[in-house]
């Protein structure tokens, strides 16, 4: 397969993959997140087909998206193989996605390369601003969680394990991880870029409380 073939080919794996997903995680949020990462990558000397595909494909062994990981990998590395890459490109890739997730607002982000980081960053771009406000909505009505509890507080998860159980309410994300993400970024194309949107959900909540208060 020609390297002109390769993003095509992948892009329709991902439309299939995600195909029936209405958690904000859906093949549209891979497509935004790779044209970040894309975008991030163009001002730094990085390998930028490593880092679309990575990008692309980062969802696919997510612990939110599969039962079964183990599976899932073995679909990815087929797919790569499919496309000609060699085993230390598939092991790259495969590196990459499996570190990309936030795991918890207590626990230390892994190492990755420079793409890696790209991605990472690309990918919580994505779950911040107005984008990332309608994602973490739609991710909450998925998993049939309230809007908000005034009496459920917000919890900073010591362990990824502690972060996986978490089912409280939407408005308790906000805090528990997104309002995080600024600070986290890796890049400073991303922490640029993060600015405005991380305002964006400061004056969302700020909207948020005062109508639920209207009664005070």
């Amino acid at each position: 397969m020609t390297a002109d073939e390769r993003i095509p080919h992948i892009e329709d794996f991902v439309r299939q993959f995600f195909a029936h997903d209405s958690s904000g995680h859906d093949s549209w949020h891979c497509f935004r997140v790779r044209d970040l990462a894309v975008k991030i990558a163009a001002q730094y000397s990085v390998n930028k087909e490593i880092v679309e595909i990575s990008a692309l494909l980062h969802d696919v062994t997510d612990w939110k998206m599969t039962a079964d990981k183990e599976t899932a990998v073995s679909k990815v590395v087929e797919l790569l193989s499919t496309c000609g890459f060699d085993k230390s490109e598939v092991a790259e890739i495969i590196s990459i996605i499996d570190n990309v997730s936030f795991q918890g607002a207590g626990t230390l982000d892994g190492d990755l390369s420079i793409e890696g980081q790209i991605v990472r960053d690309a990918d919580r771009l994505d779950a911040i601003g107005a984008i990332g406000i309608a994602r973490t909505f739609a991710y909450g009505g998925s998993k049939k969680r309230q809007i908000f509890d005034p009496v459920q507080r917000p919890v900073i998860h010591a362990s990824f394990e502690e972060y996986k159980k978490s089912d409280g309410p939407t408005i308790n994300h906000f805090y528990e991880k997104l309002l995080l993400l600024k600070d986290r970024m890796h890049t400073e194309v991303a922490r640029s870029m993060a600015e405005e949107r991380h305002s964006f959900m400061e004056k969302f909540l700020e909207h948020f409380f005062g109508e639920w208060n209207i009664s005070k």
